[in-house]
């Protein structure tokens, strides 16, 4: 691995060096393709040319909604190039919501596939800053731009604004991390260091590329690691052994429920036929630690991370199984306490909220975009507060207990109750209403949500069901309804939600279940 110095952490230099370098490797396969470090380098130059055509200068925001494929990580590169900052949203992302991420971002331009731009336009026209909306015939337009690296690439530093990516929101509306040029890098040099990436390995991903885990942990890790990338266009059961076998992929990442989907798969004789040597599972558990090395022969690594940081812990492929299912163990780079409500260090074994320092710089976000409250609330003291709780044991190995926030987990997304929460009060039935995580049968969370009607109102669930398919991400839509005639609240009028959270595990049979009923959200 060819380390680079902190100052250097930028795509334009490193990207470059590559090239230089060892520009005939294979760096990216998608669809039958193959995309060398050399044409990668080329690529992004030619797209960050063809952004500075449309108007695009350092310091702009640009918004992304592009499915799995090259041009979403051409686009990425090519607007850290030229020094301005992505902004990939989730394709799934519609109605309000969507409005609320183009205009809290800041976007003045935004990229989509021609299945999601009668959407994309919709939700711009309600954001003042967005000039234009460009489809893939203009992005492929970009590929006949200048190959020579743009103007102002090199005065990029790795400390500047390279991509705002929207987390979870708790009690309110979705957080913009800012995350530094080097921040993706920091992570690449971390899982080749403590995982033992080579440059034989083939890195597998099916997870989505607007999401930190497939951009971090997958491609600038193989970036680091000078190996490859084999791109899917997303998840399936049905097809993952199969592209996993064509890829030749030696590592993969599974995140929540997928790997309990793969477990499920009937054993056969092409268990083993595979080239993987290791796969990163979060969470982890010691079935799946001694499951998939028996079944499949593949040693299972793991990581604590969040879009806010880097690789805060990280299970390596040699950490005692005796330490499953911690998270992994703290490193130099990075200060781990364990604090209470009083932001008081509690002893190995005790469970409070996990709080980071790094010991390194350019490996966490610069802060939430124009949310200075949020960003001064969660760093106190020096110490950033995750909002996640667990413990350390005497060796400095990290568990994950559960979520102090309201997030909810579901088929590898988090969820902001409060989102949920915004759009069904939006119904013309539904007078307030609280959303909850209840236990999913693949693992992780399916969402459940009460709600009280308006007066004199009845409450239609296929009718509520399909106003939020309408208004949101089909993986926050909830699974469980139930109608109440109020809230339990706290004397300040905040929502008891962990009485709700102990009713929906009582009841959860004997709520209304939109599985049950038939009904099957589109993506």
């Amino acid at each position: 691995m060819r380390d680079y110095p902190p100052e250097r952490r930028t795509i334009g230099h490193i990207l470059a060096d590559k090239a230089a370098r060892i520009g005939h490797r294979p760096f990216l396969h998608f669809a039958g393709r193959t995309y060398s470090y050399a044409d990668t380098h080329r690529l992004t130059n030619r797209y960050a040319h063809g952004f500075r055509r449309a108007g695009i200068r350092a310091g702009d925001h640009v918004a992304l909604m592009l499915p799995n494929q090259p041009e979403l990580l051409w686009a990425i590169w090519g607007l850290g190039k030229i020094g301005a900052v992505a902004v990939p949203l989730n394709t799934a992302a519609k109605g309000e919501l969507l409005r609320y991420l183009l205009d809290q971002s800041d976007s003045v331009l935004v990229c989509v596939s021609d299945e999601l731009r009668e959407r994309a336009v919709a939700a711009a026209a309600k954001a003042p800053g967005v000039r234009e909306v460009i489809g893939p015939d203009r992005l492929r337009e970009f590929e006949h731009c200048p190959d020579e690296d743009p103007p102002g690439t090199a005065e990029v530093a790795a400390s500047d604004p390279h991509l705002l990516m929207y987390t979870s929101g708790t009690t309110g509306p979705s957080k913009g991390a800012v995350c530094p040029h080097s921040q993706g890098h920091a992570v690449g040099r971390q899982m080749t260091s403590l995982t033992g990436y080579r440059p034989d390995d083939v890195l597998y991903t099916c997870l989505p590329v607007f999401h930190a885990n497939a951009l971090w942990y997958t491609i600038y890790t193989a970036l680091w690691a000078e190996a490859s990338v084999a791109l899917s266009p997303g998840f399936s059961a049905r097809r993952f052994w199969d592209e996993v076998r064509e890829s030749g992929a030696t590592v993969f990442n599974c995140l929540g429920a997928m790997a309990n989907i793969i477990w499920q798969l009937p054993p056969g004789p092409g268990d083993r036929d595979h080239r993987v040597r290791t796969a990163m599972l979060v969470p982890l558990s010691r079935a799946m630690v001694d499951g998939f090395a028996e079944r499949y022969g593949i040693a299972v690594t793991s990581v604590y991370a969040m879009t806010e940081n880097c690789a805060v812990t990280v299970f390596g492929p040699d950490d005692p199984r005796e330490k499953v299912p911690s998270a992994g163990r703290v490193r130099d780079y990075m200060g781990v306490r364990i604090l209470d409500d009083q932001d008081r260090e509690l002893p190995p074994g005790e469970v409070g909220e996990i709080c980071i320092r790094p010991n390194e710089p350019g490996t966490v976000m610069l802060g939430y975009y124009k949310m200075p409250e949020a960003t001064e609330a969660a760093h106190r003291d020096g110490w950033f507060h995750t909002g996640d709780r667990g413990h350390l044991d005497a060796d400095g190995f990290l568990y994950f207990s559960d979520r102090k926030k309201e997030a909810i987990r579901r088929r590898g997304e988090n969820i902001s109750a409060y989102e949920v929460e915004v759009v069904l009060c939006q119904h013309p039935s539904v007078l307030e209403a609280a959303a909850v995580p209840v236990p999913s049968e693949l693992g992780e969370d399916d969402v459940m949500a009460f709600l009280v009607p308006r007066p004199g109102a009845e409450i239609s669930y296929p009718e509520v069901i399909e106003f939020c398919a309408e208004n949101m991400a089909y993986y926050m839509v909830p699974r469980y309804l139930e109608t109440i005639e109020r809230l339990p609240k706290t004397p300040s009028e905040k929502i008891e939600k962990y009485k709700l959270k102990t009713d929906a595990a009582a009841r959860l049979r004997e709520f209304w279940d939109r599985d049950k009923a038939g009904i099957t959200i589109r993506r």
